[in-house]
């Protein structure tokens, strides 16, 4: 399989979200859809239009192989993985024909640094039994003490982890351009 190629969501593209976040809560498996939970509109409604929206999507083969977004959400929101005001939440989804094929790595991978630039840390939801948990861990995930709770979607036993980021500017390829030296 190809390597993917990582692209920056924008808000023009939250079709994007609004697409993967039906496999990012397992909705595929549970044979339903978004219009049978409302309430998880928060995590992909008018995505874009706040500047602290961050995320990114993968393609391989010209197809959306999966994305991994974050918003700050507020208390009233009733988010799963909510933790304060500051820390955004996330999600990540893979379609199941990529899966187990390295893409949510790659995508955690340049997304974290990105993140950094923007938050001191994030926060995701995930199932008790998902070996995700272990990809989560592997990027320096922990699990928020007394944060066990109950999927809105099926009961099943979700937990919080939380990734402290290290604050750091992101340099671009222009950075230090100069472009009186452009013969040089």
């Amino acid at each position: 399989m190809p390597k993917p190629t990582l692209y920056f969501l924008r808000s023009s593209e939250q079709k994007i979200t609004t697409g993967m976040l039906r496999y990012s809560m397992r909705l595929d498996q549970l044979n339903k859809s978004l219009s049978d939970f409302p309430a998880l509109s928060i995590y992909e409604r008018f995505y874009g239009l706040s500047s602290k929206d961050l995320g990114l999507y993968a393609l391989v083969d010209n197809k959306i192989a999966g994305a991994v977004w974050i918003r700050l959400l507020k208390p009233e929101d009733g988010a799963m993985a909510y933790v304060d005001a500051n820390t955004p939440v996330m999600n990540i989804a893979v379609v199941p024909e990529f899966r187990e094929k390295g893409i949510a790595s790659a995508m955690l991978e340049q997304f974290l640094q990105e993140a950094g630039s923007v938050f001191e840390q994030i926060s995701v939801s995930l199932l008790e039994d998902s070996h995700a948990v272990k990809l989560f861990e592997k990027f320096g995930f922990t699990k928020v003490p007394a944060s066990e709770g109950k999927s809105p979607l099926d009961a099943k036993d979700v937990f919080t982890m939380l990734k402290k980021l290290q604050k750091k500017e992101v340099l671009r390829p222009t950075d230090g351009y100069d472009p009186r030296r452009w013969m040089d």
